[in-house]
């Protein structure tokens, strides 16, 4: 895996317009029932019955803080389970990696939620 500073290996034009970006507002967060690391968020995110997702951001933000907030998301990753939660999706972040261990993973570091810089209607695209 490449540290922090090394870039991932370059991908098609055509690979990254596989990714399907969207808008989703959060409609419910607590925290994972069973992982210590994970929220369990769930979405509005365009459709009738919506989705969840399980981020692993609870160092970070508190369930409540979250809630009504609009977030940008992979909406077509293949769903799975984690710790025994369905996470139909990946909610973006950055990190803001402050200090690297010997084998260059993060040991410090600030993760900030991607959000739409004014409010859109859920499930509307990313380009």
């Amino acid at each position: 895996m490449p540290s922090p500073s090394e870039p991932k290996p370059t991908i098609a034009f055509d690979e990254f317009l596989k990714l399907e970006l969207r808008v989703g507002t959060i409609k419910a967060c607590e925290p994972h029932p069973n992982a210590d690391k994970l929220l369990r968020i769930q979405l509005d995110d365009g459709t009738e019955s919506g989705r969840q997702v399980c981020a692993g951001i609870k160092a970070f933000y508190e369930p409540e803080s979250l809630v009504g907030t609009q977030v940008l998301f992979v909406a077509n990753l293949e769903p799975r389970t984690i710790r025994g939660e369905i996470s139909q999706g990946m909610i973006l972040a950055g990190s803001d990696i402050h200090e690297v261990d010997e084998d260059g993973k993060p040991t410090e570091r600030d993760v900030v939620v991607l959000r739409p810089d004014k409010p859109v209607k859920a499930g509307s695209p990313v380009s």
